[in-house]
């Protein structure tokens, strides 16, 4: 904390002015995936690593942009129009100053430094937390006082018209609502959500990173977006509906062959299948019933590889392995997809081994290394005191 803060002074100077922090998590999707933006049922929660933010305001009408993780630094006066520059990492929080500004919020300069430990490219999403954060700490620090909810969808807004990625409100609800030990159920139609305990255990809940860039994630993400809306196009037809969430698997069974193009039947039934998936696994976590938990993940990732076809070989690869390794309870894809992370269940016994069976087996086939973390659930985006102490690491195992 103390050399982040002594990071800030060397690039901004000490004017004696407070310099407050925030943090935001990540967040792991233990399941129900592309389910968000079809109205469906998620249940993600909030991780101990994240997205930390040191702020300090100015009297003047210029914000300022730095990172820890990236050389790209920006400086742009808020009196002007706000633009996106380039694909740089300051769109993400440039947004959320826009959503301010649009919304006639009064707003002056600032000096801001991100630093984060979310490991980058994993699909855990590291564009809300630094959206969550920066919108939470530019509530409390000029006093705008809207409620969680408004900054979820404020930032998610941010998201879909100023990044350009039509992304569902899954991501930053979980950074904004998460709890500790719990994960959080959640109805993207309605809004309506619940805390739901996680008890594991002697069981680790375990990220592992393929290490595999996903070139294909944003544009594919937004194709199968258009493919959901085909369906629901195709079904009304037959039945009046809002979005696929709305059926059942066996109301969609009735009617699927409304639906002419194979491909596009394929993407509802693995919504519609997934959303159900989402109810089994919340109440298998209330009767702590992990095994059935695990049996539902492994079904949601083969959903996703086959029907949905947002895996790749890499992370069918990891999924292949966990299922033949002692103490694995259950794994899956987690995110959009193409790359990214798996998530698993792992008796904390068999841990290393898992780890370090993994590992080898992952490498042969791939030429990839792979990285481990084992993962913590934590509350949502909130303000820090310097007194804190910063988490050295993700709780990271390198194989």
């Amino acid at each position: 904390m103390n050399d982040l803060k002594q990071k800030f002074i060397e690039y901004y100077g000490d004017n004696g002015e407070e310099i407050h922090i925030f943090f935001a998590p990540g967040r792991v999707n233990l399941i129900g995936e592309h389910t968000d933006y079809n109205g469906g049922y998620v249940l993600p929660c909030s991780l101990h690593f994240g997205t930390y933010l040191l702020i300090r305001l100015t009297n003047d009408n210029l914000v300022r942009l730095r990172s820890m993780n990236f050389p790209f630094s920006a400086e742009i006066d808020i009196t002007n129009e706000i633009i996106p520059i380039g694909q740089e990492w300051v769109n993400y929080p440039l947004g959320i100053i826009k959503e301010f500004s649009d919304r006639s919020f009064s707003i002056h300069g600032m000096e801001l430094l991100y630093s984060g430990d979310i490991p980058n490219g994993a699909g855990l999403s590291s564009s809300a937390s630094i959206e969550m954060v920066t919108a939470f700490a530019m509530n409390s620090l000029f006093g705008f006082d809207l409620d969680m909810i408004d900054m979820i969808k404020l930032s998610q807004h941010a998201e879909n018209e100023f990044v350009g990625m039509k992304c569902g409100i899954m991501d930053q609800f979980a950074v904004g609502m998460g709890k500790k030990d719990h994960a959080v159920f959640l109805n993207c139609d309605t809004l309506e959500y619940e805390q739901v305990p996680v008890v594991l255990n002697n069981y680790n809940l375990i990220i592992t990173n393929t290490n595999k860039r996903r070139e294909l994630a944003g544009s594919k993400y937004n194709e199968r977006r258009w493919e959901c809306e085909k369906a629901v196009e195709y079904i009304n037809k037959s039945k009046s509906i809002r979005n696929l969430s709305e059926l059942s698997l066996n109301e969609f069974f009735d009617i699927e062959d409304v639906i002419p193009d194979p491909v596009i039947r394929k993407r509802a039934k693995h919504v519609i299948s997934e959303n159900q998936r989402v109810l089994e696994a919340v109440n298998a976590l209330k009767t702590g019933n992990l095994f059935l938990f695990g049996k539902l993940m492994y079904e949601s990732h083969y959903s996703l590889s086959n029907d949905y076809e947002v895996s790749c070989m890499e992370l069918d690869t990891l999924i292949d392995e966990a299922a033949k390794t002692d103490g694995v309870l259950g794994s899956r894809m987690t995110g959009g997809g193409f790359g990214g992370c798996t998530v698993s269940i792992v008796d904390k016994n068999k841990t290393e081994t898992f780890i370090t069976k993994i590992s080898k087996n992952y490498l042969e086939q791939t030429g990839l290394n792979a990285d481990f973390y084992i993962a913590k659930i934590e509350d949502g985006v909130r303000k820090l005191n310097f007194v804190k102490t910063f988490h050295s690491s993700p709780g990271k195992a390198e194989g």
